[in-house]
């Protein structure tokens, strides 16, 4: 296979750059297939303003010519526009390179240079071993090379560690520019909201009044509710917005903000006064897909590259800033961490502590809605002890008896605390109802006045300005038309009746606890108020020891009762038996026994409801009083067996079972419940032999004296 000649040269510089270094590399191989030319630049910017490289770019369809494909052989990949070259799998058209020469339709990829094809060792050495597979050429403005050739590879490795290496240096000085800026702390890529950025690079407050109160109004509310999305739940009810400024106009645009938003404000130092680079945490990069996974942190004060503080104006303090950044902490649903309160009907959610490892133990709901509390540390560590589980309504019980007892000293305190702050709340509200419609007069103001001073001659311009007034005129009248609804659902101050309602609930606590307007999250915020963690000692019986310690330093000391799947665990449970074996002595019936336990005072297990009849008989044979079988010591004297009885009357047992149901003879059933004893003497055997001669229906008509029973000797 022999080369093709030189074709004829050209007074093109780039073609005879190329040109003159071609050798005897190219054959009618390559000519039978596709020539390919990579165009590329980084970045958008460089797309629009770098002119010349993408005219060099693009001529080297001409070289390619020049070297022998015909025009409708040449194909122009240039969907990369813009994007880098340090990695491939978010290039389509680098993609697609390496598809066509993988499938052996290219006899020669041309770029202007290494840089545009790959900075990348990894995807420039896999393209070097493709194209050496299917005998595809690389030719750039120096040259082509043939990957088979040793020299030529030689060079085309150097070549791609140079282009890697000088994508290196470019980003170490730019991001050593950048760090020493930042250390000087003159360095700002944007402010958040809030924030102003003047001309001369000067960062200042907002210089919106109302744009700086909303701010200074999310940290108090921040303080007064305890959680970010509490937070934005308020000012989503309260339809209280945020003041942003366009990035391209410089305007003021009123939004609601998002969780994220109000997360990312709490988070950011620059509103404690510090001046903060590199302040969040990227997610970890993939080694496998190069791509990066999880999402974005905020770093904590002590990893920031760069923290200098007291260099901006503040809206709060270091200390608060930090105290705002422990609670976010302390919110989230961690080991360590309490959590931030639910809806959920456990009151001590993320309070309880167990005694035995010493860690909080999780609310457990279960599909009948009852909520428990129990250790899982024996499942974390792999350890075969299970430290216990306790019911959340016997805890929450014992918590809120002894929380209303603490706050009823201070009913009084409470009554004027809570006026004083239903007043301090409206204020807000209405100064930010104030401000907005301040805003929204000024708006209209303005646009008359441009109305105005226009040459009314000019229709083309007043009629703009005209529709402009009339816009604002109606969005003056619609705040205003919602301000008024807004006055008659909640009035500026309250009225006596207002006054005396929050005073008569304040200062009787049990009825504000109980009342239905107060959800389980406003009650577990009033406890995590007052108890610092209820330390709980699970025992193997129903009784269990509890601690509360409360926000101070003060504990008390508690026991309760918590249910227990058996009777075994109950620690009354001697007593019980004792009891239980002195009743069955003395010959009661089950109904009877449990009566006289649930009068004295003992209770089932699961603590549910009191003993009864099916519960009795249960522990009775549980603990072996009474079997399957008739215990022959149970009858007295002239009792008889159900059985015998029928044997020595010449009847059925079913007909002795008709007259108990109809009640014309003594009975009673053994302590089980399972079988029954009759009494009979002698004059009752009569009796009842009269009876057996007589049909049952005929009995009430033509014997009714039959019918009556003996009186029992001991009744």
């Amino acid at each position: 296979m022999k080369p093709r000649n030189l074709p004829g040269k050209d007074d093109s510089k780039g073609a005879a750059s190329i040109v003159s270094l071609w050798s005897s590399k190219i054959f009618d191989l390559h000519l039978d297939r596709i020539a390919i030319v990579y165009v590329r630049q980084s970045t958008p910017q460089q797309v629009i303003e770098n002119r010349e490289s993408r005219e060099r770019q693009y001529a080297l369809v001409q070289v390619a010519q020049r070297l022998g494909w015909p025009p409708e052989r040449i194909v122009v990949i240039d969907e990369d526009q813009g994007h880098s070259a340090k990695e491939a799998h978010d290039r389509s058209g680098f993609q697609r390179l390496m598809t066509e020469v993988s499938l052996n339709h290219v006899g020669i990829v041309l770029g202007l240079e290494v840089t545009r094809l790959s900075r990348s060792n990894k995807d420039w050495h896999q393209l070097i071993d493709i194209c050496a597979i299917f005998r595809t050429l690389l030719g750039d403005q120096d040259g082509v090379y043939d990957p088979l050739d040793s020299n030529d590879r030689l060079l085309l490795g150097m070549k791609g560690a140079m282009s890697e290496f000088e994508l290196i240096t470019l980003r170490n000085r730019l991001d050593r520019g950048m760090r020493n800026k930042a250390e000087r702390g003159e360095l700002f890529r944007s402010v958040p909201v809030g924030y102003f950025k003047t001309p001369i690079g000067e960062i200042l407050q907002e210089p919106d009044e109302q744009a700086r109160g909303m701010i200074q109004l999310l940290f108090e509310k921040f303080d007064e509710l305890g959680s970010a999305h509490a937070v934005y739940r308020y000012f989503v009810a309260n339809q209280l917005q945020l003041g942003f400024r366009n990035p391209g106009t410089g305007e003021l645009e009123w939004r609601l903000p998002f969780p994220n938003t109000i997360l990312a404000i709490l988070h950011h130092p620059m509103y404690a006064g510090a001046y903060a680079f590199g302040m969040r945490r990227a997610g970890t990069k993939n080694p496998a897909t190069g791509r990066t996974e999880g999402r974005t942190r905020f770093s904590p004060p002590e990893e920031i590259s760069v923290l200098l503080h007291d260099r901006l104006p503040a809206y709060i303090c270091w200390d608060r800033y930090l105290a705002n950044l422990e609670r976010l902490k302390h919110n989230r649903s961690l080991r360590e961490t309490q959590g931030a309160p639910r809806c959920g009907t456990a009151l001590l959610q993320g309070l309880v502590v167990c005694s035995k490892c010493g860690h909080r133990m999780t609310t457990h709901y279960q599909a009948s809605s009852r909520p428990n509390y129990h250790c899982r540390e024996y499942l974390r560590s792999h350890s075969q002890e299970y430290c216990g589980g306790i019911s959340a309504s016997t805890l929450d019980d014992l918590v809120v008896q002894e929380l209303l007892r603490a706050l009823e000293p201070a009913a009084l305190e409470l009554s004027l605390r809570a006026i004083e702050n239903v007043e301090q709340e409206r204020k807000r509200l209405h100064d930010q109802w104030h401000q907005k419609l301040e805003r929204v007069r000024h708006e209209t103001a303005r646009a008359e006045r441009q109305y105005h001073s226009v040459d009314f001659e000019n229709r083309l311009v007043a009629r703009t300005l005209e529709a402009r007034w009339e816009d604002a005129l109606k969005k003056q009248r619609q705040v205003e038309e919602e301000y008024h609804r807004f006055l008659a659902k909640l009035p500026a101050t309250l009225n006596a009746t207002d006054r005396q309602r929050i005073q008569a609930l304040s200062q009787n606590v049990q009825s504000l606890w109980h009342a239905a307007g107060t959800t389980a999250k406003d009650r577990k915020q009033i406890i995590r108020c007052l108890v610092e963690k209820v330390v709980v000692a699970v025992d193997a019986t129903e009784r269990t020891d509890v601690t509360i310690a409360w926000k101070g330093g003060v504990t008390t000391q508690h026991q309760v009762a918590r249910p227990v799947g058996s009777f075994k665990q109950l620690k009354d449970f001697p007593r019980l038996k004792r009891r239980l074996e002195q009743l069955y002595r003395e010959g009661f019936h089950r109904g009877p026994i449990a009566e006289k336990l649930n009068a004295e005072g003992f209770v089932p297990p699961h603590r549910r409801g009191v003993f009864n009849e099916l519960a009795v008989g249960k522990l009775m044979r549980d603990l072996g009083l009474v079997g399957e079988y008739f215990r022959d010591d149970l009858l007295q004297k002239d009792d008889w067996r159900i059985p015998d009885l029928a044997r020595r009357l010449g009847v059925k047992a079913q007909k002795i079972h008709h007259w108990i149901k109809q009640g014309w003879i003594h009975s009673r059933r053994t302590p089980s419940g399972k079988h029954w004893i009759i009494w009979a003497d002698k004059d009752e055997i009569r009796r009842l032999k009269q009876i057996a001669k007589v049909k049952n229906s005929w009995l009430k008509v033509s014997r009714p004296d039959l019918i009556i029973p003996k009186p029992h000797p001991t009744r």
